[in-house]
């Protein structure tokens, strides 16, 4: 008991010029320095029916979607995997067995 009052003791003793060196100084009242923080809002702007490379169709998307030949509708050769689809007005690039989107064509 008498031994572990010793160590505490010292390592306090130790301790004490970490202590005051650790004090944090205040700055003058005179230089002080206001900051406003304005926080901005993200607004988010879903549209209805938009394709977006890099999406999946969904099962209903794909039973409503209409094979096009690509020749005729002047598109690229599509890539080994991949087809041309109709939805709507708008052309789609997908993935036969992923139904990964990659090209979209837009109609107006």
């Amino acid at each position: 008991m008498k031994r572990l009052f010793t160590v505490l003791l010292a390592a306090s003793v130790l301790a004490m010029p970490l202590a005051a060196t650790a004090q944090v100084k205040q700055a003058p009242a005179s230089k002080s320095v206001a900051v406003e923080k304005n926080a901005v809002k993200k607004r988010v702007v879903i549209r209805k029916g938009g394709w977006v490379k890099g999406r999946r169709l969904s099962a209903s998307d794909r039973r409503r979607a209409i094979d096009i030949d690509y020749r005729s509708n002047h598109l690229t050769a599509p890539p080994h995997g991949y087809h041309w689809v109709r939805i709507n007005n708008s052309i789609l690039l997908v993935g036969i067995t992923s139904g990964l989107i990659s090209k979209v064509r837009e109609g107006h």
